[in-house]
């Protein structure tokens, strides 16, 4: 579900209270949209799912590629608040907490990878989001790896660098593995199982 704050649009002009609802409509029924179908879905699709008229897209998203990019960056922002909410509660098993932010961060990094292909494939590049919300994930993935390395959750040599090299890497793989979750669930297994403590190493 895309948050209030994500579905804001940036324009300097304020929308009137019902466009914004509008407009926050919009963007959730796409998300649900391309999530169930792909990016490829029409757009006329997006606004019987948002029970809109395609002109009430098109007025607030102009292209296709904008609607996805507008996607796109609510889900971002959507996840670093999830990140930050994670590092503020401060599990008392900080294992259990930086295994499953990594498991929704990858997640999240194939969905990106789909929207990034899309607008590419429209020849469109999509600048660098300015808000830093690369650097709030990075943050708090620090955060919780330090967190789970000092609880001999995790195995002490990892840095932050390998481990993103990593999510990338499974990222791409869970996308090969389509809709087969039982591949991605075992690759992510595995994944996981090589950042734990050899039985040497565990405290």
């Amino acid at each position: 579900m895309v948050t209030p704050a994500a579905a804001e649009p940036t324009e300097s002009k304020p929308l009137r209270a019902d466009a914004r609802r509008n407009r926050a409509r919009v963007l959730e029924a796409a998300e649900s949209v391309f999530a169930a179908k792909g990016t490829g879905a029409p757009t006329e699709e997006v606004a019987r799912a948002a029970g809109v008229g395609i002109g009430t897209v098109f007025r607030h998203f102009p292209t296709k590629e904008a609607l996805l990019e507008a996607v796109l960056i609510a889900r971002l922002h959507r996840f670093a608040d999830e990140a930050e909410a994670v590092v503020a509660a401060d599990s008392a098993d900080p294992g259990a907490a930086f295994f499953t932010f990594l498991a929704g961060w990858i997640e999240m990094s194939s969905a990106k990878n789909a929207y990034f292909e899309a607008l590419t494939a429209a020849g469109v590049t999509v600048p660098k989001e300015k808000s830093g919300i690369g650097g709030r994930l990075l943050g708090a993935l620090g955060v919780l790896l330090s967190r789970a390395q000092a609880a001999g959750a995790v195995r002490e040599d990892l840095v932050t660098g390998e481990l993103i090299t990593i999510i990338i890497g499974v990222a791409k793989a869970a996308e090969y593995a389509g809709p087969d979750a039982r591949l991605r669930d075992r690759a992510v297994t595995i994944l996981f199982d090589g950042l734990r403590p050899s039985a040497g190493e565990r405290r």
